[in-house]
């Protein structure tokens, strides 16, 4: 008996296919679940990268990461272990080849190794740009350095060249083109040189302030690796820590997490869509289904039996688009894969079955959440029908079955944001954001059908009042494709207007270069090189030092629930002194400096400090709290005078804490300047670093273009996700012609008998599709427009102008693609004969 149940319904399933009858319906579960696989395709293989290559992507089995030198007693031990041990350093600095007017200097990031490394896995070279690479035998010997194809490029060096690194020249031997530990270099700003770490000491970079990783690998057999890690654990200090394959490269997890939530939650507009356009083309289906189920019952039939067939059939469809959505979703993935190809520095193995798993859930899901409430009218068709065609209206069940189904799209947002906390604001946001729509859409309707009695021509009125009659399938309409098309204004429009309101709040004469490890017997000369230009910019102390204690409680990672604090506590501050009031800074709370806090030392008791607004709140700071420092193995004591606001869009330098000159004089210090510098005098950054080679000089433009670039990568894979949103805004356009064609087939002809032409009901059809494209392009650039201004003004802090061409842009661009594909869809209907039409009523 089931398998005659299933073959009858594959036998429907293949005649309503031929009819044309579920192709929205397919069609909708198809682009949703492409949506979420082609993100789910390409997160996963990035995710298969850092388990299958876990340990490569560490160069060794267990990595001791600090920031500060480990003792030589440790890698002792390791070996004495049996253990094997790679030692390296990683900073930034400035580099520079040629002499005189051919000087050419590049920030890059350092990378210096001992012989051995990698433990796991292997470095690549080539002898040139372009050309075939090899295995790396060993690291680079000394006197010699391998630069990457980025550092190459930007200093037109090949091998055999020569490159200053601080107070040594070092030649080039080879082009670097996969270092297995860089792994996924998210936002790495710098290109990569390597060189030999007996070298290091030539180049004089390492000064006093200077920011160096250092870091330990180490490779052997996995039980000496467990019970070294057991034995050191418990000795790892502050800025100390382990990684291991399991939880290696957090930075990579982490922004690897955040892509797949970000991306995912892009994809799941496209699945709130596909949900409407699911309903709409099941509802035409049951209308379409309703005389034949009618028959079916005459002809004995049980209620069971109707929705048993139809729930048989429905469940084959859903695995077939399903499955036609994640094959196109495998396609799909390649694009992001080659928008994204440049932020990954590491080949990616094939994806697996997870995400095919994933594609067929979320499709069944859609299918029965959406689909089954309109069919449970189907086993309710009275027999009477098939004299007497009318149903009753839905009953309390039909309703609560698509409670049910929204209640599993709610499950889904939470599933793809992976925590309950921004889950909840996924789903509110959601609802809230449908809500709004709806509510602007109904209003945009009613005003349009009222202006359907001002002068105009027959079509256009009739085009606007079957917005009114069809008011719920009009709202409908709207709000899916004003969705869609915000998502898309927001991410090219809006994206270009915030960053050109960003620029534009940074003063012209803003500093573009900051100059960082100025050691103390170098301030003098530095400050009179800089004068010789022109240029007087002040020079500030910088001291490291390590937040211990709040309010006398020790604090670290494991205290903040935030990212943004863990990382800050567990890093070393850079603390400055200073007696006034830094320009662009204004007190927020408490006051500056006394006279009586200017006379006090870090020995004479509790010292007085002024705390950056921003993180005070970030760590739960406020005035009269007592901080402790430790500064080069000193404690020293802070209260809290005052709260800074800082003006960081100056680019002055600006400091989270600040103390009296007293409090900090004596303390290891490095000092730190910025400065604007005029095209005109460029050459001036190739004389500071000949005098002065262990300085870096950052070119604040050039790492804004970097970044710039990375933005538009990502923006364009995003941009792509939401097509498929556009996309299923269309087909929910389709579905809603679709669900009441009959009845528009019926009022056509009616409305042809009675004497209108064709030509006047052809643009009818195309004024009512005109309105639902421009009240859906003005709805999207009203709400792109109010979430710019709340980005900019909440999250940004700037102000950013309206744009006053947005409304048309999208007015034209809604009346562009709704006319052209609600025509598509709905010319054929005047291609019917109105007898034929009349005949077949309006049901």
């Amino acid at each position: 008996m089931i398998m005659n149940w299933w073959s009858f319904s594959w036998r429907m399933l293949r005649r309503d296919a031929r009819a044309g009858e579920l192709r929205l319906l397919a069609a909708a579960l198809v682009v949703a679940v492409a949506a979420l696989s082609a993100v789910g395709f390409f997160t996963d293989r990035v995710r298969q990268a850092l388990e299958r290559e876990s340990h490569q992507l560490l160069g060794a089995d267990l990595l001791l990461t600090a920031d500060h030198p480990w003792p030589t007693a440790l890698a002792v031990e390791a070996r004495e272990r049996g253990l094997q041990v790679v030692e390296t350093r990683t900073f930034p600095s400035m580099v520079r080849r040629g002499v005189g007017a051919d000087l050419q200097a590049q920030l890059v990031e350092v990378k210096a190794v001992s012989a051995g490394y990698p433990l796991r896995g292997a470095l690549r070279i080539a002898a040139a740009l372009n050309v075939a690479d090899r295995r790396a035998d060993g690291v680079p010997l000394a006197g010699t350095i391998w630069i990457d194809e980025r550092l190459a490029s930007a200093l037109s060096a090949g091998v055999g060249d020569q490159i200053a690194v601080g107070r040594a020249s070092l030649r080039v031997a080879a082009l670097l083109t996969l270092e297995p530990d860089r792994g996924i270099n998210f936002f790495s700003v710098a290109p990569r040189l390597l060189m030999n770490l007996d070298d290091l000491p030539a180049t004089a970079l390492l000064q006093v302030g200077s920011r160096v990783g250092y870091r330990l690998l180490l490779a052997g057999d996995p039980t000496s690796i467990r019970s070294f890690r057991r034995e050191i654990e418990p000795r790892l200090a502050r800025g100390e820590r382990i990684e291991d394959p399991q939880n290696g490269r957090p930075e990579i997890r982490s922004a690897l997490d955040r892509a797949q939530k970000f991306l995912g939650l892009s994809a799941l507009l496209t699945v709130v869509m596909a949900a409407v356009a699911v309903a709409l083309a099941a509802r035409r289906y049951v209308q379409r289904h309703l005389d034949p189920c009618a028959v079916m019952r005459c002809l004995g039939a049980t209620q069971g039996t109707l929705l048993r067939l139809h729930l048989g059939q429905f469940a084959v469809l859903g695995l077939l688009a399903a499955s036609g959505g994640c094959a196109l979703g495998y396609l799909a993935h390649f694009a992001l894969h080659a928008w994204l190809a440049q932020l990954l520095a590491t080949p990616l193995p094939p994806p697996g079955l997870l995400p095919v798993g994933q594609g067929v859930v979320v499709g069944m899901l859609l299918l029965f959440g959406f689909a089954v409430p309109p069919l449970l009218q189907l086993k309710k068709v009275p027999t009477l029908r098939v004299l007497r065609g009318e149903l009753g209206s839905p009953q309390a069940g039909l309703l609560g079955g698509y409670l049910l189904g929204l209640l599993a799209l709610a499950g889904l947002m939470f599933w793809v944001a992976g925590e309950v906390a921004l889950g909840s604001y996924v789903v509110v946001g959601f609802a809230t954001a449908l809500i709004v729509f709806a509510l602007f859409a109904r209003l945009a309707v009613r005003l349009a059908a009222a202006a359907r009695g001002r002068p105009g021509g027959v079509g256009w009125r009739y085009g606007l009042a079957s917005l009114e009659r069809r008011a719920t399938a009009s709202v409908v309409q709207i709000v899916a494709l004003s969705l869609g098309f915000m998502a898309l204004l927001l991410l090219t429009v809006i994206r270009d207007d915030l960053l050109d309101a960003w620029r534009r709040a940074v003063p012209a004469d803003a500093p573009n270069r900051f100059v960082v490890n100025i050691q103390p017997e170098q301030v003098t000369p530095v400050r009179a090189a800089l004068a010789a230009q022109g240029l007087s910019p002040e020079l500030a102390p910088m001291i490291r030092g390590r937040l211990t204690r709040i309010n006398g409680v020790e604090v670290d990672a494991a205290s903040y629930n935030d990212d943004r604090a863990q990382r800050l506590v567990e890093r070393e501050f850079n603390l400055s002194m200073r007696a006034d009031l830094p320009a662009g800074n204004s007190l927020s709370a408490g006051r500056w400096f006394s006279a009586a806090d200017l006379e006090n030392g870090s020995g004479s008791g509790e010292a007085a400090a002024s705390v950056e607004d921003g993180l005070a709140r970030t760590l739960g700071l406020s005035v009269g709290d007592r901080i402790e420092f430790v500064v080069a193995g000193e404690t020293i004591a802070m209260r809290v005078v005052g709260l800074r606001k800082v003006d960081w869009d100056s680019m002055q330098v600006n400091f989270f804490v600040l103390t009296p000159p007293r409090v900090l004089q004596g303390y290891p210090a490095s000092w730190i300047t910025s400065f604007y510098l005029p095209p005109a005098k460029m050459m001036l950054v190739n004389q500071l670093l000949r005098d002065f080679p262990n300085l870096t000089v950052i070119d604040v433009a050039a790492i804004l273009r970097q970044l710039q670039a990375i933005i538009d990568q990502v923006a364009q894979a995003v941009q792509f996700v939401f097509l498929f949103t556009l996309l299923a805004g269309i087909i929910v356009l389709y579905a809603a012609l679709a669900s009441a064609a009959q009845e528009r087939r019926y009022e056509l002809a009616v409305m042809r008998s009675l004497g209108a032409r064709r030509a006047q009901l052809r643009r009818a059809l195309l004024a009512e599709f005109a309105a639902v494209g421009a009240l859906s392009g003005l709805i999207a650039a009203l709400g792109a427009t109010a979430v710019a201004q709340l980005l900019a003004r909440q999250a940004f802090h700037f102000d950013v102008e309206v744009n006053l061409w947005l409304p048309l842009l999208g007015i034209a661009g809604g009346m562009a693609l709704v006319t052209g594909a609600g025509w598509f869809a709905a010319s054929r209907l005047l291609q019917t004969p109105p007898l034929e039409a009349l005949r077949g009523g309006s049901a």
